[in-house]
């Protein structure tokens, strides 16, 4: 149609018309004369073309025909056998690949090289944390012994918590991942470099979420993360929470994960939870999450995920600032956190010899369940001593 309109405005003119509607649209003689010729002839335009069959420049890929399978063993090395290839170890960006297949004779521009891998189904991705390592053979075995325990405790009134230790924070102006909404131009200033303060350390934030209540209880302590900090956060939520929303609670079921602080190998953390059952009155059942699914613990996704939020992007600038973060988050379907400092120490290091352990189990005080025994157990209250008549 342009053409064609080009052609029009020159027979219009007359002598002289094709050079003059070229000077003025800055088209080529030769357009308007193909255009005119075409008009002389009775040619229609056709719809939505603008070019005639078999006009237009070429795709890269039909006058190179081998660019494809070039790019493709660039981008994929090890599925198409080449798997010393020099781009393995390097960021394919689609400039470094253009510069690639530039150099091995096939002349090509970042841009075409983006529309190609688009066309052959490839985009931007980052890693996926799917791969889970291998699996224990009773995995989903110990999931449904653990699920059942946990219904079983639910139906009888009695209190269910999953515990574990949170990522370490650095405290004082140090970058923390997430953006708030401030005003523009004026980003909350913090340190260049994340070097630890000698004065500040660090927050050692441990969790407990009661599952029936939605309700987390937090310690942020400021020593190590030892079994003995993990069960004191646990009697600390205890007395001050547990027993008063449980008031005829007469046991307890722990779900934690399998290492750790709160591991299922670790002594102390046995002989700190039968202290913990004999101050409390209560027996004790403690049920390990399986090898390997550590971030399937509902303190994790419940809990820890919520406060990861509630302060993304604000400096963890002391202890106090860490637990009013914390004491601060909420959730629309009815989280609740409390949160307190434990400025206590926790030193590391603390043997429990083995006549502790077989102690434990002697006395009846340990006791291993049938199924799995390393990973549940339950740890009772000691005998009252018999009063003589």
């Amino acid at each position: 149609m342009r053409r064609l309109w080009l052609g029009s405005e020159a027979r219009a003119i007359g002598r002289g018309g094709i050079r003059l509607v070229a000077e003025a649209t800055g088209a080529s003689r030769p357009t308007v004369s193909k255009g005119a010729a075409e008009l002389d002839a009775g040619v229609e335009p056709a719809p939505g073309r603008a070019r005639r069959p078999g006009g237009g420049r070429k795709k890269a890929t039909a006058r190179d025909p081998g660019l494809l399978a070039a790019l493709l063993a660039l981008v994929e090395p090890t599925s198409r056998g080449d798997p010393d290839s020099g781009l393995r170890w390097t960021p394919k960006s689609t400039r470094r690949l253009a510069r690639e297949l530039t150099a091995a004779g096939h002349k090509v521009s970042a841009k075409t090289v983006a529309d190609l891998l688009h066309a052959e189904g490839f985009s931007l991705q980052g890693n996926a944390k799917t791969a889970e390592g291998s699996q224990h053979g009773d995995r989903d075995g110990q999931f449904a012994y653990l699920n059942s325990q946990a219904a079983a405790f639910q139906a009888a009134g009695q209190p269910v918590i999953s515990v574990d230790a949170k990522k370490k924070e650095l405290v004082g102006r140090y970058a923390n991942k997430g953006r708030e909404w401030r005003p523009k131009g004026s980003p909350e200033e913090v340190n260049v470099h994340d070097f630890p303060d000698p004065a500040l350390g660090k927050a050692n934030p441990y969790g407990v979420y009661d599952v029936a209540a939605d309700s987390g209880w937090v310690a942020v302590g400021t020593d190590h993360d030892t079994a003995a900090f993990a069960v004191a956060t646990i009697g600390s939520w205890w007395r001050s929470a547990g027993r008063e929303r449980y008031p005829g609670a007469s046991c307890l079921l722990v779900c934690a994960d399998g290492g750790g602080s709160n591991g299922h190998r670790v002594r102390l953390w046995k002989t700190e939870l039968a202290r913990f059952a004999a101050e409390s009155g209560l027996e004790v059942t403690v049920c390990h999450l399986p090898p390997g699914t550590s971030k399937w613990n509902k303190v994790e996704h419940r809990l820890f995920s919520h406060i990861s939020m509630n302060w993304r992007g604000r400096p963890l600038t002391s202890h106090q600032v860490v637990v009013d973060l914390i004491g601060a988050t909420t959730t629309a379907t009815g989280l609740t956190v409390h949160a307190e400092l434990d400025p206590s120490a926790y030193p590391t290091g603390v043997k429990v010899p083995d006549g502790d352990m077989k102690d434990l189990a002697a006395t009846g005080v340990l006791q291993r369940h049938s199924w799995h025994g390393e990973w549940n157990y339950t740890l009772h209250p000691p005998p009252e001593p018999e009063t003589k008549r």
